[in-house]
């Protein structure tokens, strides 16, 4: 297949991407791909909401930029966090405009809820299912453009690179190119191979790395791992955010059911299980702390009392509020026996977002020409050491219509002629596989990876644990290539393989940063060091 613009992702950042490339330009093809189905994203559990400055008679442009900053303890890239903020408004306007319901007062002006870190009401919502919603509104409005075509469950497998075209490629090659991708066509079990003049990556986050995150089964960290082996830049990847407030089901392993912080921004009180009102203990901002400071102080009370949750109470809210604002979370609750007016929620932290990725600049440009990155898989800078609540999906959309504009002025300037063209492109190999014997090889493999990150490389670490983080992964790098060499791939062999890349990505970049800052909290260097900036590999 040839196309101009090719997506991978149909989260928010590559479905706004896409929109945008094929409303601009209706004489070029648009090929959006998804390894499920098309709405299956991290998007789609985005619960709390999307935080921008839509009442200037209380808020400001600078009071958000500066909670921003705030939360991102000194790694933010200011002009970056000055780009999102002040453009995010019209992004939020734009998405409105597409369709996009966002929760209203009765006088018709949006509700504004509160969030960790936020000094002002500037969260606009949809119950609590705003992604999804917002999802909904984007998958509307792409199904009406005629020159972009959504293919689902398609696994790419790797960047087509000069690498392909039998060069030698390593770090510091100048002038890597991207001139597609290879997939695993999962209705027909085929590898193809896709051309494109313009690719962006919008292939979410990395939650699955770890035994318990907000995660669906798909966030693998696949974009960040096929950018690593084609020798492009990935930054800050130790900075995993947690996600404090995870419904803790006994046995329940993978994806948690998130309890959204907008419930703490209503008013909900953590408590441990003395009945303790414990966040005062740690930061005065008590329960409306950054994610960070919330986290490890959930960490350290189940740690003291031996416990594997804390609670958060919600007793004290009317049975009509907390249903109008959060109806799912009230209908997941009740249908695990837990009656918010009676009971209190049991939480604990689970993964949530990666803060670092494939590193971009401001117009969402990799290290790969012809390559961009756009979403939770990149690195832009805004979010420093410390996302701040709602942040992601405004960052999503902003970078996304940046990638558009500079992708827009690009296409008309390239094509394949620097590769020799579309059939210079060689297909892909696969001589000598043989389908994989025992699926328990992947499978052990994977629960061993998920197993050492939830237990070395959590919200607290050491040197020491990094260490054997380090050993043990190198060992089911080695084991996993080797299986990978000699069976026909499969998307969970792929998935592993993509995981440990990202696993050993997230230690590397924890043993190169000796200090504590942000989401990295190393026992061994308990303190901020203002020596150490952004880690790049």
């Amino acid at each position: 297949m040839k196309t101009d613009f090719l997506v991978i992702g149909s989260g928010i950042a590559g479905l706004t991407y896409a929109l945008k490339v094929a409303e601009d330009c209706p004489d070029k093809k648009v090929t959006i791909l998804t390894k499920a189905q098309s709405d299956e994203t991290n998007t789609k559990y985005a619960q709390g909401g999307i935080a921008g400055v839509m009442d200037s008679d209380n808020d400001s442009f600078e009071k958000h930029i500066e909670d921003t900053l705030i939360a991102g303890d000194g790694l933010c890239n200011k002009e970056v966090v000055e780009i999102v903020v002040r453009e995010g408004v019209d992004r939020i306007k734009e998405i409105i405009e597409w369709g996009a319901r966002f929760d209203k007062e009765p006088d018709g002006d949006f509700k504004l809820g509160k969030e960790g870190g936020h000094s002002e009401f500037r969260i606009l919502h949809h119950k609590d299912v705003t992604g999804k919603e917002m999802e909904r509104a984007l998958l509307t409005a792409i199904a009406k453009r005629s020159n972009i075509e959504l293919i689902s469950h398609c696994f790419v497998l790797d960047i087509i690179t000069q690498h392909h075209l039998g060069y030698l490629i390593t770090k510091s090659t100048l002038d890597i190119e991207c001139y597609g991708v290879y997939v695993l066509n999962l209705s027909t079990n085929k590898i193809e191979k896709i051309v494109a003049d313009i690719t962006l990556l919008a292939t979410g986050g990395n939650g699955q790395v770890y035994r318990t995150t907000t995660n669906p089964s798909i966030a693998t960290g696949d974009g960040v791992a096929m950018v690593y082996r084609a020798k492009g830049r990935i930054e800050n990847m130790e900075f995993i955010q947690f996600h404090p407030t995870a419904l803790y089901e006994p046995g329940v392993r993978g994806q948690n059911f998130l309890i959204t912080e907008a419930v703490r921004g209503d008013g909900g009180i953590l408590r441990n299980h003395a009945g303790e009102a414990f966040m005062e203990k740690y930061d005065e901002r008590k329960d409306l702390a950054p994610r960070d400071i919330v986290a490890r102080a959930i960490d350290n009370e189940m740690k003291i009392n031996g416990t594997e949750h804390v609670y958060l109470d919600c007793r004290h809210f009317s049975k009509e509020k907390f249903t109008e604002h959060f109806p799912n979370i009230y209908k997941k609750c009740l249908s695990i026996g837990i009656d918010i007016t009676k009971d209190m929620i049991p939480v604990s932290p689970a993964a949530h977002y990666s803060c670092g990725g494939i590193k971009t600049d401001e117009h969402g440009r990799t290290s790969i020409k012809n390559l961009y990155a756009a979403g939770e898989c990149a690195s832009t800078g805004l979010h420093g050491a410390n996302r701040l609540a709602s942040n992601s999906l405004l960052e999503a959309m902003v970078f996304a219509h940046r990638a558009y504009k500079d992708a827009v002025k690009e296409i008309n300037h390239l094509s394949l002629s620097h590769s020799g063209g579309e059939n210079a492109v060689p297909d892909w190999k696969a001589d000598g596989t043989n389908a994989p014997k025992e699926m328990i090889l992947i499978t052990q493999s994977l629960k061993e990876m998920k197993l050492l990150m939830s237990d070395y490389v959590g919200i607290v670490r050491n040197n020491e644990r990094l260490k054997r983080a380090n050993r043990r992964l190198d060992l089911l790098h080695e084991e996993t290539e080797a299986l990978y060499e000699k069976t026909a791939v499969s998307p969970q062999l792929c998935e592993l393989r993509n995981m440990i890349t990202v696993a050993y990505l997230i230690v590397k970049c924890a043993e190169f940063r000796q200090e504590s800052r942000g989401l990295h909290y190393n026992t061994d260097y308990p303190f901020k060091s203002e020596k150490i900036q952004n880690i790049v590999l």
